[in-house]
């Protein structure tokens, strides 16, 4: 019993430093209420800050790709108990981006800069609607699970996992990955965008689309319905008029990275 409580402390401990961070990150993406952010006056040398800047989103790409793979997890899970393999992900890449909130080089050179308060009412307004898609997807394919929670909390409770059934919540009939197209909104909904803040976008919609390919040959390996998913509904552009897909089970039990 010490140990499944234990388990599930680290799980919760593992999503609270997670909510707690990644929320922080939006708001320094947008250059809200936190100092320094994203677009933040560049003060170091421009080739060392650009440098570290790349060091940071390279060293999280990597992480969240070679631990989402299921080879990595057959080996990590000798290592450490199979409940807590989800949270320990989660641990890991929320250490990894409040490293590069934290360790972020500001670059300057402002590209543009909308003044006009209705525009930057309106873009604001898509950076909002960008990280609820977000969210909203998150729960649509179990957000608990997701973030290892549901995991955790099964093995206290002495039950086995098992694996979410295959279907299509709302978002997921209009386009795979709605987690990348909102994360993809966010990050270009901009009413400030500096070289920071291109850098920054122009690299994680970069991975996102290497990251989203790594992520769909493993979803075929496991899920044999997820092929005829992916003949009818688009990897990111939503299509509104799509009705095909509509009796399709596709997503619910598949963790993103």
């Amino acid at each position: 019993m010490f140990k499944r409580t234990l388990t599930l402390g680290y799980g919760v401990l593992a999503y609270t430093l997670f909510f707690g961070v990644f929320n922080y990150a939006i708001l320094f993406i947008g250059n809200i209420l936190v100092s320094p952010s994203l677009d933040s006056v560049g003060t170091s040398d421009l080739g060392q800050a650009l440098l570290i800047d790349i060091g940071l989103l390279t060293a999280f790409a990597l992480q969240h790709s070679i631990m989402a793979r299921p080879a990595f997890k057959r080996v990590w899970t000798r290592i450490i108990p199979k409940p807590a393999e989800r949270s320990t992900y989660v641990l890991a890449s929320t250490l990894l981006l409040g490293c590069i909130v934290y360790f972020w080089q500001p670059l300057g050179g402002v590209l543009w800069q909308v003044t006009n308060p209705v525009a930057v009412a309106v873009l604001y307004g898509l950076f909002a609607i960008g990280w609820g898609i977000l969210f909203l997807a998150s729960f649509q394919i179990n957000h608990f699970d997701l973030f290892g929670l549901r995991q955790v909390w099964l093995y206290f409770r002495g039950k086995p996992y098992t694996h979410l059934a295959f279907k299509t919540p709302w978002l997921y009939r209009y386009t795979r990955h709605p987690l990348y197209v909102g994360l993809m909104i966010g990050l270009w909904a901009a009413p400030t965008m500096t070289v920071a803040h291109l850098v920054f976008a122009l690299l994680c919609t970069g991975y996102i689309f290497v990251g989203a390919r790594l992520e769909e040959k493993d979803l075929e390996n496991a899920l044999p319905e997820y092929k005829r998913y992916k003949t009818e509904v688009p990897m990111f552009m939503p299509n509104i008029g799509n009705k095909r897909s509509q009796g399709i089970q596709p997503a619910a039990g598949l963790q993103q990275p």
